[in-house]
């Protein structure tokens, strides 16, 4: 099968097009042709070999991590899924492969794809839909009422974390560029802050919950706008301890986890407040709750482009930009 290929981690090195065996599956797998992918920041950070601690993958390996497409085999064991079922999915991070025309996905990992949906925009949802539910209702259980401070309001996880805190009744703030102000005040958020012009530490206060995914400097400010008790999630980093036992990480790598997130959690427990790193799990119940609420009108998605299978490095190097709103999606079949 063709694929896009990771052969050397190196930054901005493209992938290379090529061929890779079908993959094989297991009794629990499922054969899935990929009709379309997305690009997430975390597939540019592995091929520029930012996650090799955390993600050992043996090289040469297909990159990829977000899917919509068709189920043609099953596992003898699998019992939800059958052949010609329409899928989608963001497999275990152990399993990577979505830049190619077909993969094997744990069959607990995979949904079907919300009916109101194209592939290519159902390839948009797995990761980013995934990491906002499991941030605001797994770790902060977000309620109706709650105040919450989301960064990035026009990004992939953004898009998702706005309609999600809102459907769950609480009171959203955010940050995004003056050109997408319109866009996420759409999507609900009641408190819009021009990054640009403005310090949202300076107009909020006492907030129960922030989703953060910026740098050091951001993440610090955002600690100060927490009430006591409030909660920051961070999908950006620095990963804490708890991440580090949670992956099974040796010694070395739990004293280097320990020391990046000591100046975070330092501060966040001066001021009475928790801090975590989140990284998304796999999760196909989830998804399929992601879906239903799609088909009903709840949450809606947003797509920036979609390339051609033949354009993937021109699709990773325009997320690397970070001025994608929404998400990049790649067209495979």
């Amino acid at each position: 099968m063709k694929a896009f290929i990771l052969d050397s981690y190196g930054r901005g090195k493209p992938l290379r097009l090529g061929e890779m065996p079908q993959p094989v599956l297991k009794d629990t797998d499922v054969l899935v042709e990929i009709h379309a992918a997305s690009v997430n920041p975390i597939d540019t950070k592995i091929r520029n070999g930012d996650f090799k601690l955390i993600l050992p993958f043996k090289l040469p390996v297909a990159l990829g991590s977000d899917l919509a497409g068709v189920v043609t085999q099953v596992g003898a064991r699998v019992t939800s899924f059958k052949p010609g079922d329409e899928v989608f999915a963001h497999p275990d991070a152990s399993i990577v492969g979505t830049f190619a025309e077909y993969i094997a996905v744990p069959e607990a990992d995979l949904a079907l794809k919300p009916k109101s949906l194209t592939m290519e925009v159902a390839a948009s949802v797995p990761l980013v839909a995934l990491t906002a539910w499991q941030a605001l209702f797994d770790r902060a259980h977000v309620k109706k009422g709650d105040k919450v401070f989301i960064q990035a309001g026009s990004g992939g996880v953004g898009v998702f974390a706005i309609q999600l805190a809102k459907h769950a009744g609480a009171i959203v703030a955010t940050t995004a560029g003056a050109g997408s102000a319109d866009l996420v005040s759409g999507l609900g958020a009641d408190i819009v802050i021009d990054y640009r012009r403005e310090d949202f530490a300076a107009m909020l206060g006492g907030y129960d919950v922030v989703l953060n995914s910026r740098d050091a400097a951001t993440l610090a400010k955002s600690i100060g706008i927490l009430k006591p008790g409030g909660r920051v999630i961070s999908i950006s980093g620095p990963p804490d301890p708890a991440f580090a036992k949670s992956i099974g990480a040796n010694w070395f790598v739990q004293q280097v986890m320990r020391l990046l997130s000591a100046k975070a959690r330092g501060q966040a427990r001066r001021q009475g407040v928790d801090y975590s790193f989140l990284f998304m799990q796999a999760n196909g119940a989830q998804l399929a709750r992601i879906a239903a609420l799609i088909d009903a009108g709840s949450v809606r998605t947003v797509v920036d482009r979609v390339f051609p299978f033949a354009e993937t490095n021109a699709a990773m190097d325009y997320v690397e930009t970070g001025r994608a709103k929404g998400k990049v999606v790649i067209k495979i079949k």
